[in-house]
């Protein structure tokens, strides 16, 4: 036996109280009680998009409660396997505890990579692009690679997703693709990967055997929530009515029956006079400005998402990762310092390891400038 036991569950049972106390299980089972009963209700279909959006959170709030639980109770077998094993002096006991102990630390560790993602918009869906830069022929090549890999890796752990647009080289590989990958935390998780990475190989489409350096950026932003509907409080309303009129200022009506709808914070100016009766053009503005303010913050949202995915440059100088193919086999994050000497399983989509690696020098970074 190799592994200190005792010591060794101690971490576990820190960390696990760590990722517990982030997570907070009591608060998780509130939410799940609320989406239960929100899914329960007779009319959850008629608003498909909603459905669809509840469920799904439903169900991701029940598996994170069930890994939850499940990493509570493997710490606890795991304990009663050594107490057998140290008690019988069984060493193939032993030998099954140790095994299941470095199991169990990379599990955890993946675990506490969740609680580091904080950000307003990390539980978000994400939406990727991938944009060849220099190096012709190679650089969209290699665009494709990074593609491949982001949908392999996708595909590993069972996330959905969905190629928007792809925009074809005239050679080889793509000029840009556009895919969407919808999963919990899948924004926080991929953000990481924003960036300028470098190919260095041996050209497969020149003729000298001349090493090749191409560039491809990688920008990721959350996926916006659409919204059909947009509260207005009344507080926000100035509500002026007035006669309507006709053609070259003539009265068609002697009574009040014009609404005119002015939103406070924004300006915004909704006149309604068509209907009949005063109620009825007040409804028919109030449409027109939530549809005004709907549009407003799909605008607000456009310029969010172009701050969030920041201005990446395909080019020497502002890259995050290298991966050589030629010499020396390997993949470098220039950020955290992760490599990997083999870079066929990395394109095969083995990125977890570098995921990680980013999303804590991410927040040790917050914590610097905090």
């Amino acid at each position: 036996m190799t592994a200190d036991f005792p010591v060794e569950i101690s971490h576990l049972r820190s960390t696990f109280s760590q990722i517990e106390a982030v997570t907070d299980p009591a608060t998780l089972k509130q939410r799940i009680a609320a989406l239960e009963e929100q899914a329960a209700a007779p009319d959850l279909w008629d608003d498909q998009e909603n459905a669809q959006a509840v469920t799904s959170q439903l169900s991701q709030a029940n598996a994170e409660l069930e890994r939850l639980t499940r990493m509570g109770s493997r710490i606890d077998d795991l304990e009663v396997l050594v107490e057998l094993g140290t008690e019988g002096e069984d060493e193939d006991t032993l030998a099954e505890a140790e095994s299941e102990l470095e199991v169990l630390k990379k599990d955890l560790a993946a675990m506490e990579v969740r609680t580091l993602m904080t950000g307003e918009w990390d539980e978000r869906n994400a939406v990727v692009t991938i944009r060849s830069g220099a190096g012709g022929d190679d650089a969209t090549d290699f665009a494709e690679m990074l593609l491949r890999m982001y949908l392999r890796w996708a595909e590993r752990h069972g996330y959905a997703t969905k190629v928007l647009d792809t925009s074809y080289a005239e050679g080889a590989g793509i000029k840009s693709a556009t895919f969407e990958v919808k999963a919990p935390y899948a924004f926080g998780t991929m953000s990481v990967e924003a960036g300028t990475h470098r190919l260095a190989r041996i050209s497969p489409f020149g003729s000298a055997d001349k090493r090749q350096t191409s560039f491809a950026a990688v920008e990721v932003v959350p996926e916006i929530e659409s919204t059909d509907h947009i509260d207005v409080p009344e507080a926000e309303i100035k509500v002026d009515v007035f006669r309507s009129s006709g053609p070259g200022g003539q009265s068609v009506n002697t009574t009040d029956s014009a609404v005119r709808l002015t939103h406070l914070p924004t300006g915004i100016v909704v006149s309604m006079q068509d209907e009949k009766s005063q109620i009825q053009n007040r409804a028919a503005a109030m449409r027109v400005l939530q549809s005004r303010l709907l549009m407003l913050k799909k605008e607000e949202e456009a310029a969010q998402k172009k701050e969030l995915a920041g201005d990446i440059k395909a080019s020497w100088g502002d890259q995050m990762r290298s991966y050589f193919l030629y010499g020396q086999q390997l993949v470098k994050d220039l950020r955290t310092g992760y490599e990997s000497g083999n870079p066929a399983t990395v394109f095969d989509g083995d990125l977890d390891g570098f995921i990680d690696a980013g999303i804590r020098w991410r927040r040790q970074q917050q914590a610097q400038q905090d």
